[in-house]
Order: C-alpha cells, then structure tokens, then sequence
C-alpha cells in the first residue's frame, strides 16, 4: 500500500469513477460529434437558394450552439475534472503510470482542449458578426481540435487494455517514456479510435434530436421535418459500421480478455453470462431500439416527433454508453494497465517480492506499533483489514457493491481460509483467474485476512475477540 485508502461505503469507490464517467463520455463524445454535426449543418444551410429556409436553419443553429457551449464548456469541464479528482484517489498507482508514461500526451491534448474551448465560445458570439465564411471555419477548427482530443484520449485508455509488447518490455526501467508512440498507437488504438468516432456521430444525432424536437410542427413544418430527418442520418453510419468495427477490435484484444467475452456466449444456454457478455447484449439490445425509435417516430413521423420522444432515444444512448464504459473497463480484468498492474495496483513483476516480504511490509498508510512496518504490535484484524483495503477494496466493499460479506456468507473460517489460499497460489485452473488479481503477500498475510474477513462474515464467537483488538 504506497497510498492511503479512499473508502466509499456501500458503493465503492470504482462506481464513483463509473458514474462521473458515464456522463462524461456522453457530453465529452458529443463535444467531438457535435463539433462537426455544426459546421456541417451551417455549411448545408449556407447552401440552400431559398432565403427563408436558410434563415431559418442558421437560427436554429445559433440556439443549437449556445446549448452546444453550456453543456460541453461547463459539464463536460466539471465532469473530466471529476473524473481525474476520483482516478487519483481510487487508483492511485495506475493515474502514476499514465501521468509519468503520457505525460507529453496529456500537454498536447490540453493545447488541443484549449483551442476547443475558445473556438467553442468564438463559435457561438460571433454568429452574424463576422463573414459567414469566417464563422464557418471557425467551426471546421473547433471541428478538428475536438477530433484530436479524442485521438490522444483514446490512444491512453486503449493502452490500459494492451500498452504492447515495445512498452513492456521497458517497463519498470524507467525508460518507458522512450516508447510513448508505440504506447500511444497501441495494438487496439486504431479500432478504438474508429468506434469511438462512430459514437461521436450518433450521439451527435442523438443531442441534435432533442433541440429539433421542440421545434412547433404545426408552425414549422418544413424546418422541423428537415432537421430532424437530417440529425437522424447522423446515426445510420455508426449502425452499419460498428458490428464490423467491434469485430476488428475483438480481433486485437489479448486472447486471455476475449475468453472473458467468449465465457459467457458458449454458455448462453445455460444461462450463465459473464459481466462482459451482458453487457454485450445491452448494448446490442439498446443500439437496436434507439435505430427503431429514430426510424419510427422521427424519420417517419417528424412533425409529431416530440420532446419525450427525443428524452427517450437520449436514455438508450446513456444505457448503451454505459454499458459499452463498463465492459470496456471489464474487459482488462484483471488488470489496471493490461500485463503490468493488476485492477488493485499491485504491479505483476513485484508479486513474487510481495509473497516474500509482505503485503505491508513496505507501507507507510497502516498503524504499526514498533515503527519497523507491521509487527507485532498490531493485531491480525488490523493487518487484515489493511490487506482487504488494499488489495480488494478496489472491486469490493463489505455491505454493498460486491459485497464480500455476502459472497462468502455461510462459510466459516476453514472455507474462508481455502478460498483466500485459492486466490493466493492462482493456478490456472482457478475459475477466478481469468477476472480476479492473485492474493498477493505471505502466510502471515494469507491468514490475517481470513482473520478479518471471518470477523465479518461470522461475527460472533472469537471473531469478537479479533474485532475488539483492533
């Protein structure tokens, strides 16, 4: 444990992350999308011989980019910064890596996210203000600023699932900031970068309905049916590409994530889905109802297309996205950063260290009462739980999300005991291995956790005397 604990009762601290990310990813993608649906559109509109059709369409337009500004300028910035406030404190040792490995990255993605902003802002007050020609390509710069944002950020996320064999190779020398392009243009950059573009369109489609939708189709007849019709075409590219795009990065994800894909479709018929696999299905599930709905009540009926309608479509696309988040985080089990770090921080080349020397034996964040690491001043209960916090805590809680209470309910500490040895030699017949860290760390550790562990599924009998000691 090289850093304190953030300990998030019930719902864990992993979910915190999730949830800010959900929401990020939709304004943060629609940041991209939207950036070039605007430009497109005003280039249409500017292209159009009937004077009242084109006024009407830029000042649509303008409304169009003033909610553009205020949901990506503010939420989407208040959102990323909650994203690296809630990565720095759930995984301390991964946000490390990537901070000291893309630390070039990250300043230019910043430049490219300053020049998003102002763009942004220029974009929006000085519409009938500059030429026309001007304005527009004002929005083809926001356009590709935007774009390569998305290029840097994609290229970091997707070495968290293969950083490479150039990279690993370096790793842990210190020299790895000497293989940043092959860390950045990694085995699943391509593939990823694509996807996520195919995103960017749809759910620039997706946010573009809802501000049509509340144009007056009794009033506005021709304006409401051409703009919703047009935003709707928005999403037909990412629907007739993505199965082969997801096939493509299936292709290039390690064999030992694909089994965690592929576990739950050979079983399907017995019911038995891996986390992945449903997620899978979800996604499938909710793309296939979003393209009926658009196709249904908007492209065919665009007068009568309303704001619920539109909400609803809205709600697909956040459950889609969320699932596709949390299996592109699944898929890594169970690692952080894919062949280096396991999902709990532990790097994979120090575990035959740990299991030598101790899980705590190097750690300033736990109470010791001789101030030479954990010895004997500090109970069993105490270590165990340290080792819990740090080594579980980052997928489980006790009461909540995964609850380990529960999941090992009904055992005593005999079971317990075998269960955490399982976890500790991780063998590869182990049905765990394949999503689950090894329990690193001595037979002293191995035991102090079944301790604590024991304590809290059967708290009573001796159990008490260990939880009093603490």
């Amino acid at each position: 444990m090289n850093y304190p604990f953030w300990n998030i009762p019930y719902l864990g601290s992993g979910w915190v992350i999730g949830i800010i990310a959900i929401f990020h990813v939709m304004i943060s993608q629609f940041a991209v999308g939207g950036g070039l649906y605007l430009p497109m559109a005003e280039r249409k509109a500017l292209r159009m011989t009937d004077p009242e059709t084109r006024a009407a369409w830029l000042a649509q337009l303008v409304g169009y980019s003033k909610f553009f500004l205020i949901l990506t300028g503010v939420f989407g910035t208040i959102s990323g910064v909650g994203i690296w406030f809630a990565i720095g404190l759930t995984h301390p040792e991964a946000t490390s890596t990537l901070i000291h490995n893309f630390v070039f990255g990250w300043a230019i993605e910043w430049v490219f996210f300053v020049v998003e902003l102002s763009t942004a802002a220029v974009y929006y007050y000085t519409w009938n203000r500059i030429d026309q020609q001007l304005h527009l390509t004002v929005g083809w710069v926001y356009a590709g600023a935007s774009f390569f944002t998305l290029a840097i950020i994609n290229g970091i996320l997707s070495f968290m699932l293969t950083p490479g064999d150039a990279w690993l190779a370096v790793a842990g020398t210190g020299h790895e900031a000497g293989k940043f392009w092959y860390a950045l243009f990694n085995p699943t950059y391509w593939p990823s970068l694509f996807l996520r573009t195919c995103v960017c369109a749809s759910l620039a489609g997706v946010w573009a309905l809802i501000s049509a939708s509340r144009i007056d189709g009794d009033r506005q007849p021709a304006l409401k049916t051409s703009l919703v019709q047009w935003s709707v075409k928005w999403l037909v590219p990412s629907f007739v590409a993505m199965p082969f795009l997801m096939i493509w990065y299936y292709m290039m994800v390690p064999a030992s994530q694909q089994a965690l894909l592929t576990l739950g479709i050979d079983t399907i018929n017995a019911g038995t889905f891996s986390t992945v696999t449903r997620m899978a299905l979800v996604i499938i599930v909710t793309s296939a109802t979003i393209v009926g709905v658009a196709y249904y009540l908007a492209y065919r009926s665009p007068r009568d297309f309303n704001l619920s309608h539109a909400l609803s479509v809205l709600l697909l696309a956040l459950i889609a996205t969320g699932a596709g988040e949390y299996s592109r985080e699944m898929l890594r089990k169970p690692y952080v950063i894919g062949r280096w770090m396991y999902s709990n921080g532990v790097r994979v080349p120090y575990v035959a260290r740990i299991n030598r020397e101790g899980y705590l034996a190097h750690s300033n964040w736990v109470w010791n009462g001789s101030g030479n690491g954990l010895a004997a001043a500090a109970s069993n209960y105490s270590r165990g739980e340290a080792i819990f916090r740090g080594e579980c805590g980052s997928c489980h809680t006790l009461n909540g999300y995964r609850p380990l209470a529960q999941l090992l309910a009904g055992r005593d500490r005999a079971n317990i005991g075998n269960f955490i040895v399982m976890l500790h030699e991780n063998k590869p017949d182990s049905p765990y291995r394949r999503f689950m860290p090894p329990m690193v760390g001595t037979k002293q550790d191995v035991d102090d956790l079944t301790d604590y562990l024991n304590a809290q599924v059967n708290p009573s009998g001796p159990a008490k005397v260990l939880a009093a000691s603490k």
